[in-house]
């Protein structure tokens, strides 16, 4: 194995942990919420807390997680964390995991679609 094998394999690791991150991140339904409730715009800890009937420290632990996945960015303003959803790890999820995925059904669609009309084709002809 060669310096730049080793260094491959080394951003694979990383990509792979940090993959693993964000998929645990976005494991609960409560930090989902909390993404979707950031895509309107930055919101303080106290004004997340009012989307939700669990306590303040349950709330921070959540953006904690979210925080530590990238998906949340704190601005602090003297005593106030203002939130913002950071879109870009999202977007490399997009772009590795359901992306290359997209094409499959659709080609699958296009050949289906080329076999009926052959067939269709074919039923005319005879």
């Amino acid at each position: 194995m060669n310096a730049r094998d080793t260094q491959n394999q080394a951003l694979d690791i990383r990509e792979s942990e940090t993959d693993d991150v964000l998929w645990s991140a976005f494991a609960d339904s409560s930090r989902r919420h909390m993404l979707d409730l950031l895509r309107a715009g930055p919101l303080t800890t106290s004004e997340l807390c009012t989307h939700f009937e669990f306590t303040r420290f349950a709330v921070m632990k959540h953006l904690k997680i979210l925080e530590q996945g990238g998906l949340v960015i704190v601005e602090r303003r003297g005593r106030e964390r203002l939130n913002h959803l950071n879109p870009l790890p999202i977007q490399s999820i997009y772009r590795r995991w359901i992306k290359p995925f997209e094409k499959i059904p659709a080609d699958r669609m296009l050949r289906l679609k080329l076999i009926a009309e052959q067939n269709e084709e074919n039923d005319h002809a005879q």
